[in-house]
């Protein structure tokens, strides 16, 4: 990877780095949010939620212009309406008049909106600019970008919000700035090979990739989506858990909910560099993953040992950062280029629901308390290894079109 690679692969990487602060750098101040204007926790997980769902809705329209003009003519609009959505929602709470809860969460309905045409696009681009063994570590960049974002974002949150709990919305319209000028700067897309399909030609050939790999697609969005529904819902959990039980400060309570995202950052990294092409070992690992969760989700209320609870939490995050590169780099190898960004796109937005609805589903499950919420979702983790193993066929992947 020559220089120009690397500074491409930077810009990138500012991408995912300021698209997951959405969520994770509000973690933190969530219980100061539910004091401040009276919320339930529903009501606090709804602010995560309404930045999901429409992103997760609006990915797949982002692929297809990213398809069907380019990809940069996207992320680029797409982290300034984020950045917008930011200043939207802080300004109702900094003026603190009228329906102070709905304007915020306007605001961020337009951050998701905006986070859709970001990430996704960002590793469809990488696929684009990568290709043979430099896929993989490339994508595993991108991938431990995400994941370093969400080890700095709750520490980040947790200090600003020390300010006042809602100066953590005015940090993103100064990091989409000078992520969009670094993409504007860094990043050259490589010219299209031939002009883009009619649209209903497009959607054609894409539901022939679909037909067929139904298998490989309907598993790895399975277990993509569960990975990140586990990993923001114990974060939510893990918030929720500090305040009431040790009643700590933002800054401590940020660096604990640091630790499971740290361990998802350094092993997506890991992962990306040794997968490469062995499409074998892409599938162990994601079983081998979501085995992980599993067991640490069985095992984290079984004790009240402070250390066996956070050494629990931690094997969640290497599960995640076991999955989530190795699903890139199979999604994004399964189809060319002129079917890549609404075929990852899909995949980043069935990402989004799973972050979208962990926060809301912890907040349910644990009325029935700690053990039947762990073991309920170990169930589906458990669930999705399963269907991975048998559905994802080791031979289709070695005849996908780009191979990773």
């Amino acid at each position: 990877m020559d220089t120009k690679q690397k500074m491409m692969l930077a810009g990138l990487s500012s991408v995912p780095f300021v698209m997951v602060l959405g969520n994770s750098m509000l973690i933190p101040i969530l219980p100061s949010m539910q004091r401040a204007l009276d919320l339930t926790p529903l009501q606090a997980s709804l602010v995560i939620t309404m930045f999901s769902v429409p992103a997760g809705l609006m990915i797949p329209l982002s692929g297809f212009l990213s398809d069907y003009f380019t990809r940069r003519v996207v992320i680029i609009p797409a982290l300034i309406l984020y950045g917008t959505g930011g200043l939207i929602a802080g300004g109702a709470a900094l003026i603190g008049a009228g329906p102070t809860y709905a304007i915020i969460i306007g605001g961020r309905i337009l951050q998701g909106i905006g986070a859709a045409g970001t990430a996704p696009i960002a590793m469809a681009l990488t696929g684009d600019l990568f290709k043979g063994q430099e896929r993989g570590p490339a994508l595993g960049v991108i991938e431990a970008a995400n994941g370093f974002g969400k080890v700095v974002s709750p520490v980040l949150g947790a200090a600003v919000g020390l300010i006042i709990w809602f100066a953590p919305f005015f940090v993103f319209p100064g990091l989409t700035a000078l992520s969009a000028a670094a993409v504007w700067l860094a990043v050259r897309e490589p010219k299209k090979e031939k002009e883009p399909q009619p649209p209903a030609q497009y959607f054609q050939s894409i539901l022939q990739v679909f037909e067929k790999k139904t298998s490989l697609f309907l598993s790895a969005f399975l277990a993509g989506s569960l990975a990140l529904f586990v990993l923001f819902g114990i974060l939510f959990f893990l918030s929720e858990h500090l305040e009431e039980r040790f009643h700590l400060s933002l800054i401590i309570k940020g660096l604990l909910l640091a630790i499971p995202v740290l361990f998802m950052s350094v092993t997506s990294f890991i992962t990306g560099a040794v997968i490469k092409r062995k499409v074998k070992l892409m599938k162990f690992l994601t079983v081998t993953g979501l085995g992980l969760m599993a067991a640490a989700l069985v095992v984290m209320p079984l004790s009240d040992n402070t250390y066996l609870f956070f050494t629990a939490i931690s094997f969640i995050g290497i599960g995640v950062g076991l999955i989530l590169p190795c699903l890139t780099t199979l999604i994004t190898s399964s189809v060319d280029p002129a079917r890549r960004g609404l075929v990852t796109s899909l995949y980043g937005g069935v990402r989004f629901f799973g972050v979208a609805a962990g926060p809301a589903a912890f907040a349910l499950l644990l009325d029935l308390g700690m053990r039947p919420m762990s073991w309920i979702v170990a169930g589906g983790a458990i669930a999705a290894g399963v269907v991975f193993l048998i559905f994802v066929r080791t031979k289709l992947l070695q005849q996908s079109p780009d191979p990773a």
